[in-house]
């Protein structure tokens, strides 16, 4: 089983930024061009990207839409793209625009039937489901909605099982308190993932080449890395290379 690279670049006010754990008040901006940027990991030989709109994230709707299209054209690349998706209107028009897939969040956790009738409409392939998980004081996983800033009361499994009836293919999930920490991926979170037959994409904490070969160890479906990369830690190059040696 193959194990894709899927390079983040996360906008906020047209700005290739990073949070730490979720956190807006914990910003770091870049001075890297978005559109550079998403065309920079294109030519070193990513396939595909992931593209957060932090704004829409906040708001509730998606806020960063030109300028994701914009890198969309200028690298060539598929992208898969999330932040305020909260309606049926959104997904089609960025589905419509180019988009490969989209990402939702809130809507997944607070109208779970909601979502499975995108997930019906779209295709399952096209739709991913993006779980922002904490850990509770019982050892369970909660997710959290809206850009990060509101508990759930459910539990991840307890999700999982209302999902799985509607077909769930693609589940990127992130461990929020690693989320910008670079402290490596939470793995027994992604074994316990993998092991209900889902897609899963990793992300939050990769910091090494490492990271991604027990990533693809355990057989995750796509490794999502931002702030590495940014910070270089290591190279697309070095990590493509990791992943076809693993």
């Amino acid at each position: 089983m193959s194990t894709d690279l899927i390079p983040a670049i996360d906008l906020r006010d047209g700005r290739c930024v990073r949070l730490h754990q979720g956190d807006f008040a914990q910003e770091t901006r870049y001075d890297a061009d978005p559109v550079e940027l998403a065309k920079e990991y294109a030519d070193a030989g990513a396939t595909r990207l992931h593209v957060v709109d932090l704004d829409g994230a906040r708001s509730g709707q998606p806020e960063q839409a030109a300028l994701i299209g914009e890198m969309q054209r200028a690298s060539g690349l598929p992208v898969q793209t999330g932040g305020g998706l909260r309606g049926e209107a959104q997904i089609k028009a960025l589905l419509e625009a180019g988009a490969a897939r989209v990402v939702v969040g809130t809507t997944v956790v607070k109208e779970p039937e909601a979502f499975g009738g995108w997930l019906q409409s779209y295709g399952a392939d096209r739709v991913v489901a993006a779980l922002d998980v904490r850990a509770g004081e019982d050892g369970q996983f909660y997710p959290a909605t809206a850009g990060w800033t509101e508990a759930g009361d459910q539990t991840l499994d307890t999700l999982l099982d209302k999902l799985a009836d509607y077909g769930l293919v693609h589940l990127l999930c992130t461990d929020i308190s690693r989320d910008g920490t670079l402290t490596g991926p939470n793995l027994g979170l992604y074994e316990a993932l993998v092991s209900r037959g889902l897609k899963v994409q990793a992300s939050g904490g990769v910091s090494s080449v490492e990271d991604l070969a027990v990533l693809k160890t355990i057989g995750v479906d796509g490794i999502i890395v931002g702030k590495a990369l940014l910070e270089g830690r290591f190279t697309v190059a070095e990590a493509l290379q990791c992943l076809r040696d693993g």
